[in-house]
């Protein structure tokens, strides 16, 4: 009974305190809006998500069906071409119960029942808040497949002037700054990937580096380097890191620097002598170009006049070529190679070959041409440069009969398309394609003091001309339109490099150096007048300035008796006081003097050589008794050897005479009787 008794006893004490938090829960939500702090059990909220997803969708449709219906009716009520333009779709619905689908408990009580409040606390939601619901215009969203192309005329002629006004608009060429490489042309241009430096080399064999984000508005290169000496420079390549400059000059062995212009390696030169070209160590004739693999660091290709195509690897520090491949002339004779490349994928390698042909092998196969156009340019003309696109579909060639051809090699029969009367007098003119392969660029040259070379643009498509540019009493050479940065650098025939750019569609590249003001040169730094500087001009030797003070600087030191003492005069003799004489009077001096004099004879050799003559031929000594008994009578030469060189040529100068007379004769057709009435 004691037992029970206590049992009831913790179950009233129980029902009692539960009553009191009970109450103290209401007055807590009464007064803050919820009941507790966590420590009531809550029912956790159930969805059905299949249910919720079938609503979403049958939603979409309805409201991809309405805009469609909007749509079509706008179009043919109107012709603008805005009206054409679709809308950005709008955000996907993010999956949750639909407010149509919502369960009575989601309502909100009353606030005048505290048993309503209790109730909806106890059964409130658990875990994050549900989005609010999304109300859109549905003029504005679109949801579903994009619309049909228009089939109306009108339509196509609006859609191509402005997709031709936005390719000019897309030109980064409203702003330009001139970097002055030299006096001579710049034949060779290379920008890093990241688009920080920029390298320029030319026909005057100098390399300059050009960091953007260290420049002033002054333009001054930080480095100049001459790495083949006295060959002018072909071709300048980034690798894809940027670590390493790849340079192809004049010569027949191409270089390697690191990104701050110091030597890493050289390629081997082959040897000429050695007729297949396969089996030579490197190239045997001067180089034309050069580039980087586009996927594998460290690979390098190269092409030269030698008629082959080469792949390097910086591994090998040059010794030996990795693969070589030949081009031949239909006739299967030597070509030299003008121009090479390697596709997008690097699977495919392009040469332009200086009998107009393009060749293109497999990367992987150096036996035979996977594909090969004979008549792409003029036999003789060469190829400038060959160019994959982007999408790596299509490839560009420039030749040296003043056109340009873009060729789709899976249809490499003919030309897609053919521009001309694009002048070109050098073997290195450059095309490409813009970074949205929209566009093809190239350069055109003209002869001193007569026009304006131009940077053309043409539509990849039509070939039609986008945009032309003229630069002032120059030439194009080279032109590069990087892709990170958005600007187009050029490499012109009078020695300097221009960077085109747009503000508001470039980054960074010549924006960074614009901005900086010109740095002011430093005192030290400013020589205003020509010194010639001396050892005594130094601090430490400097007389002092004329004057008041140095005349009594000069008095106080000629009382001085140390300062004031005279130098001591050459000795002459045998020496006195100590000091000795000019000729010495050491035991070696007196050998000098006495054993061994300085004796000049200017006798005449031969009256030397015959006061002895009588004494040898009485006393032979080393060569008389020798012929003694063979020659007792000496025979001397009765001439010198120059005389009988001289009487020598006098006969051969007389013969010549009397040959020249006597054919003089020969030649002679005038009658006896007319020879004996002149005489």
């Amino acid at each position: 009974t004691g037992v029970n008794q206590r049992r009831k006893d913790g179950v009233a004490h129980k029902e009692e305190k539960n009553q009191e938090s009970m109450d103290e829960d209401t007055d807590m939500s009464k007064v803050m809006g919820f009941s507790s702090f966590g420590g009531t059990k809550k029912k956790a909220r159930t969805f059905d998500l299949d249910s919720i997803l079938e609503q979403t969708r049958k939603t979409a449709q309805e409201r991809s069906r309405k805009v469609l219906e909007d749509r079509e009716a706008a179009a043919r009520g109107s012709d603008s071409s805005d009206e054409d333009r679709m809308p950005p779709p709008p955000p996907r619905p993010r999956p949750g119960p639909h407010p149509s689908t919502s369960s009575a408990s989601h309502t909100k009580p009353a606030p005048d029942s505290d048993s309503d409040d209790s109730d909806s606390s106890d059964e409130g939601m658990i875990g994050p808040p549900l989005p609010p619901t999304h109300k859109e215009d549905p003029e504005e969203e679109f949801i579903g497949p994009p619309l049909p192309p228009k089939d109306s005329d009108d339509d196509s002629d609006d859609d191509e002037g402005e997709e031709t006004e936005s390719m000019d608009k897309r030109i980064p060429a409203s702003h330009e700054i001139t970097l002055e490489h030299g006096n001579r042309t710049v034949s060779a241009l290379a920008l890093d990937p990241s688009g920080s430096r920029l390298i320029t080399g030319g026909y005057d064999y100098d390399i300059r580096f050009w960091d953007f984000a260290a420049m002033d508005a002054s333009l001054h290169s930080f480095r100049t380097i001459q790495p083949c000496e006295c060959h002018n420079i072909r071709s300048l390549a980034y690798t894809i890191t940027g670590d390493m400059i790849l340079i192809a000059a004049g010569n027949s062995q191409a270089k390697v620097y690191d990104r701050d212009g110091f030597e890493v390696m050289e390629c081997a030169k082959g040897d000429q002598y050695l007729q297949d070209m396969a089996k030579t160590k490197g190239h045997v004739a001067s180089l034309n170009g050069a580039c980087w693999h586009p996927r594998t660091k460290g690979l390098f290709l190269t092409c030269s006049d030698d008629s082959t195509v080469r792949i390097w690897d910086v591994e090998s520090e040059g010794k030996k070529h990795k693969t070589a491949f030949k081009a031949r002339s239909q006739q299967g004779r030597k070509t030299g190679v003008t121009s090479c490349g390697f596709s997008r994928d690097g699977k495919l390698i392009v040469g332009g070959c200086e009998d107009g042909s393009i060749q293109i092998w497999d990367a992987n196969l150096n036996v035979h041409t996977k594909f090969l156009q004979r008549t792409a340019h003029q036999n003789g003309a060469g190829i400038t440069c060959v160019c994959f696109s982007y999408d790596n579909k299509a490839l560009l060639s420039r030749g040296g009969d003043d056109t340009m051809k873009l060729w789709d090699i899976r249809s490499f029969k003919r030309p897609l398309n053919v521009a001309t009367k694009l002048q070109c007098f050098y073997p290195m003119t450059d095309c490409t394609f813009s970074p949205d392969d929209k566009m093809v660029v190239t350069g055109t040259q003209v002869k001193k003091g007569e026009g304006n070379g131009k940077l053309v643009f043409l539509d990849r498509e039509s070939f039609r001309t986008v945009d032309e540019m003229e630069l002032e009493d120059t030439g194009v050479v080279r032109c590069l339109w990087h892709h990170r940065l958005n600007q187009i650098i050029v490499g012109c025939s009078n020695g300097k490099a221009k960077v085109f750019y747009d503000p508001n569609k470039s980054h960074k590249g010549a924006k960074q150096c614009v901005v900086k003001t010109k740095r002011n040169m430093k005192q030290v730094e400013t020589v205003v007048h020509e010194q010639i500087l001396t050892p005594h001009a130094l601090p430490l030797f400097r007389e002092n300035r004329r004057g008041r003070m140095a005349w009594k600087q000069l008095v106080k030191d000629r009382s001085d008796p140390l300062r004031s003492h005279r130098p001591d005069l050459p000795v002459s003799g045998a020496g006195a006081g100590g000091r000795l004489g000019a000729t010495g009077s050491t035991l070696s001096s007196y050998i000098a003097r006495n054993i061994a004099p300085n004796i000049t004879d200017d006798s005449n050799p031969r009256e030397s050589i015959l006061r002895h003559a009588k004494d040898a031929e009485e006393n032979p000594v080393y060569l008389g008794h020798v012929y003694k008994i063979t020659q007792p009578d000496p025979k001397l030469a009765e001439k010198t050897l120059e005389q009988e060189i001289d009487e020598q040529e006098a006969k051969e100068k007389t013969l010549e005479q009397e040959i020249d007379e006597q054919e003089a004769k020969e030649k002679d057709t005038t009658p006896a009787w007319k020879k004996i009435k002149l005489a």
